[in-house]
């Protein structure tokens, strides 16, 4: 069994258009190859007053009208605190909202200088009490210790956090932080801990 691999370095700038027509384009491509489970990220839409929430829940409500069978997963931004948009985002009807920690508090304004580590904490206590299945993300071999990813866990679960996953950093360009340890895969069976 191979580890699957993702990385999130997408270009940045300021998108010329509100593209009001991504919503249906995105339901239909997820209705055309009858996809079963969908998992929806974007970009931050930072510079929309709304932080992107109509966009987020279009594209949901209009997936499962075309889909109503596709389990929904959202990977959404951080709102900064703006809770009404957080909750339009995730009034769709997707099962699953994602938001990812991706580090420890101590590398947060490093790791994600925009980002706020009790925001994210908090914004993820929203999502499970408005009743929605929570997931969040950590890189590891960012610089982290093993007892500041233990802590950051406990953060996580005392907010309600449902499911986390744990992925190794991989520098994407040479103006992106460095790796700073590398980690070898132990089978799940090694770290489940029953909850």
């Amino acid at each position: 069994m191979h580890p699957q691999l993702y990385i999130c370095a997408v270009a940045t700038g300021r998108p010329t258009e509100y593209d009001i027509e991504e919503p249906k384009r995105v339901a239909e491509a997820i209705h055309k190859m009858g996809v079963k489970h969908a998992v929806i990220t974007s970009v931050n839409r930072d510079e929309l007053k709304d932080r992107g929430a109509e966009i987020w829940y279009q594209t949901v409500v209009q997936t499962k009208a075309l889909s109503p069978e596709t389990t929904i997963e959202t990977l959404i931004p951080d709102t900064k605190g703006n809770w009404d948009a957080l909750y339009h985002m995730i009034e769709g009807g997707q099962e699953v909202v994602s938001h990812n920690m991706e580090t420890v508090g101590r590398l947060y304004r490093m790791v994600r200088p925009q980002a706020k580590y009790e925001r994210s904490l908090e914004q993820i206590k929203r999502i499970r009490e408005a009743g929605k299945r929570t997931k969040s993300g950590i890189m590891l071999g960012v610089g982290e210790t093993k007892e500041e990813v233990f802590k950051a866990m406990d953060d996580l679960a005392a907010n309600g956090l449902m499911i986390l996953t744990l992925g190794q950093y991989l520098q994407p360009t040479k103006m992106h932080l460095e790796v700073a340890e590398l980690f070898t895969p132990i089978p799940l069976r090694c770290i489940r801990k029953k909850v």
